[in-house]
């Protein structure tokens, strides 16, 4: 199988390690076990029940605790429309394998993740992409889909909240959108990573696997609870699909880490603490990021509705590879470059580490774009 090289990820293996500053950053800063345990309620002592457990693989499509909590966070899914999975990046690479095939046809918007686009066309799919537009708020143009939409179209990925733009689709909008899929029996892909993280609101944006019996939402711990070392997601749809990924699954998953299927159902059940500490974080950063934007000369930007990304669009006549290399041997901050998302011009901030953190880096940024405008 051929595939191309995952350009954000080539990008953060090679300098994430190497920065000071790190605005590339997608995650709600992390927790560690004892604030998670903290945010439960519980403390040290709750770690002896560890002592107990035995290495097993555990319950191969997840405990039963877990994909109940997991459930919880939807409004009409069960134990029976869930399953378990390394990250979302493994529910993703799960879904599009069970659903696509060599010569099927896939929408996909981009920019996005790009699993979305990558993975079908590996598989032999004609992929047709939907281009976001920031004159549009980097939400999908409708009409445009309606147009790119064929009688035999299998599937169309979305990303929502968006990664890199932070744009939201409403609940309205998604209805839609499913409303085009249904016209021609297409499945709808939403990888829904960056959910819990709204501006406005509980923060909760509806799923498309509540809205279409042929949507499917993945999802995981890693941004919006802060626990991305726990390498734990999850995929949400049609038990007969769910049924049907697990023949896949079987091949390279067998199973989540039992540790991680432990403090995964006891952050899903204290969802409310979790979630609100990353409401804290990403709305109190959201305005210092808008602060800093509105004062500094060329940067522009759509103020971005949920998640933990947004692009900058610069006016400096320089890529922007050649711009974020510069900018972390000069003075520590490492943004990720438009090119690694196919979108030369812009920038992508991660906005939601440590105030402390954002605060300092968008002042080296600042000076350093005033030194080389």
């Amino acid at each position: 199988m051929q595939i191309e090289p995952f350009g954000v990820e080539l990008w953060m293996n090679a300098w994430e390690t190497k920065c000071d500053w790190n605005l590339a950053e997608t995650c709600v800063e992390s927790l560690t076990i004892a604030e998670l345990l903290a945010l439960a309620g519980q403390g040290a002592p709750d770690l002896d029940a560890l002592l107990s457990m035995k290495m097993t693989y555990g319950a191969i499509e997840g405990s039963e605790r877990l994909r109940t909590a997991i459930a919880s966070l939807y409004s009409g899914q069960g134990v029976h429309n869930i399953v378990t999975t390394h990250g979302t990046i493994g529910a993703n690479m799960l879904v599009h394998k069970t659903l696509v095939s060599r010569g099927d046809h896939v929408v996909a918007v981009v920019p996005t993740y790009q699993q979305h686009y990558s993975i079908p066309a590996s598989i032999g799919a004609e992929v047709d992409h939907l281009h976001l537009r920031e004159a549009d708020g980097w939400l999908p143009d409708l009409g445009a889909l309606r147009a790119m939409v064929r009688p035999d179209t299998r599937l169309i990925a979305l990303n929502n909240p968006n990664n890199p733009t932070g744009a939201l689709i409403e609940r309205a909008m998604l209805e839609e959108i499913v409303g085009i899929a249904r016209d021609v029996g297409a499945w709808v892909l939403c990888d829904e990573v960056y959910r819990g993280t709204d501006a406005a609101g509980d923060g909760m944006t509806a799923s498309v696997a509540d809205l279409y019996d042929r949507g499917v939402s993945t999802a995981s711990l890693s941004k919006a609870f802060s626990l991305a070392g726990l390498r734990l997601g999850w995929i949400a749809g049609p038990a007969a699909l769910i049924e049907d990924v697990m023949i896949h699954r079987d091949y390279d998953t067998i199973s989540v880490g039992m540790i991680d299927d432990h403090f995964a159902a006891l952050a899903l059940e204290n969802k409310a603490a979790v979630l609100g500490r990353s409401l804290e974080i990403t709305r109190g950063n959201r305005a210092v990021l808008a602060e800093w934007v509105a004062k500094t000369d060329g940067i522009t930007w759509v103020r971005p509705a949920s998640g933990t990304t947004a692009l900058l669009r610069y006016d400096m006549d320089i890529p922007s590879e050649a711009f974020c290399v510069a900018l972390l041997q000069d003075t520590g901050v490492l943004l990720t470059p438009g090119a690694a998302l196919g979108m030369e011009g812009y920038l992508r901030i991660g906005y939601a580490n440590t105030p402390s953190i954002l605060r300092e880096g968008l002042a080296r940024l600042g000076a350093f774009i005033e030194a080389r405008r």
